[in-house]
């Protein structure tokens, strides 16, 4: 099969790019990949945190390692000082290879399965600054009470299995293999209900019974896969809990800096116009909103709900 050169135009899906700016003091902003900042004003928590995003030629060819000056500049720039928690959705490099480094600077904890602890122990993150979690379990952080339940990762997963040892960097790329694989629902106490599907896998009837208003769905890769895959991963995320508003996440290239303007995935390693063209039939027939988020603005994806 011949492989098809460059990538989606996201001009072509401008319109979308229109989630709500917070007016008030709570607030989600995206800033790339899976990294999503929650924050009510009082307490704040952050998926991945991923920062540093080497060049794909690095990645490839040499060992890696959080790049402390992209990592400040990102937390400053977000007006990130204090997190009560870093949220990893599984240890992909494009996930987790800052998560250790994040909760130091913002004295978090750092949660996750055995995987992520693994991550965090090569960085010499102390035991009483992680937290293990297993699927289905809960933890209350400040306002926030958040949730963990057992998923997948988006076929193919290239670097599969768990990470048993501490992972001292530098080091190779395949030493972040996936480890444990989430879907996290964030509730606040406030009302607003969550959920964040960092990768576009899913295990079948894992998320039956719970519920959230807003989906921050990831879809890296998912253009490469079937049509029945893109409408099962739809059905068994967004339609599983209800969600009337779904954001879309995972679709930048990851391997471009964070202060330069972000750009799809090429061709090669995802399809985004395949997604939308999907996503977008099934998003007017359920009447649910489609967005794309706009990096570094603070947004409520609730407010156009009633």
């Amino acid at each position: 099969m011949r492989l098809k050169l460059g990538r989606p135009d996201l001009s072509r899906h401008a319109a979308r790019f229109d989630v709500p700016p917070a007016g008030g003091g709570f607030a989600v902003t995206f800033l790339g990949v899976s990294t999503l900042l929650f924050d009510d004003g009082e307490t704040a928590v952050l998926t991945d945190g991923y920062f540093s995003r080497p060049s794909l030629a690095r990645v490839g060819l040499r060992k890696v390692a959080p790049d402390a000056a992209r990592i400040d500049s990102a937390l400053a720039r977000a007006g990130i000082q204090r997190l009560a928690g870093v949220l990893p959705v599984h240890t992909h490099i494009d996930h987790a290879l800052d998560s250790a480094v994040v909760a130091e600077r913002t004295g978090a904890l750092l949660i996750g399965g055995e995987s992520t602890a693994n991550i965090g122990r090569g960085h010499g993150l102390p035991d009483e600054r992680m937290r293990v979690v297993s699927s289905r379990d809960t933890v209350a952080l400040g306002s926030f009470t958040v949730t963990w339940v057992e998923s997948d990762h988006c076929p193919p997963d290239r670097f599969p299995g768990d990470i048993t040892e501490p992972v001292v960097p530098p080091v190779r790329a395949k030493a972040y293999r996936c480890g444990e694989a989430w879907s996290i629902l964030v509730a606040h106490a406030g009302g607003r209900t969550a959920l964040v599907q960092g990768s576009a896998g899913y295990v079948s009837g894992a998320l039956a019974g719970q519920r959230a208003d807003v989906a921050y769905l990831g879809i890296g890769q998912l253009g490469l896969c079937d049509e029945d895959y893109i409408r099962t991963y739809w059905a068994e995320t967004v339609e599983a809990v209800g969600a009337r508003t779904v954001v879309l996440t995972h679709w930048d290239d990851f391997f471009r800096p964070l202060d330069e303007p972000l750009r799809a995935l090429p061709y090669a390693g995802d399809d985004l116009d395949v997604t939308m063209r999907v996503f977008s039939e099934l998003a007017a027939s359920q009447d649910v909103r489609l967005h794309f988020p706009t990096v570094w603005r603070r947004e409520d994806p609730w407010a156009r709900l009633s």
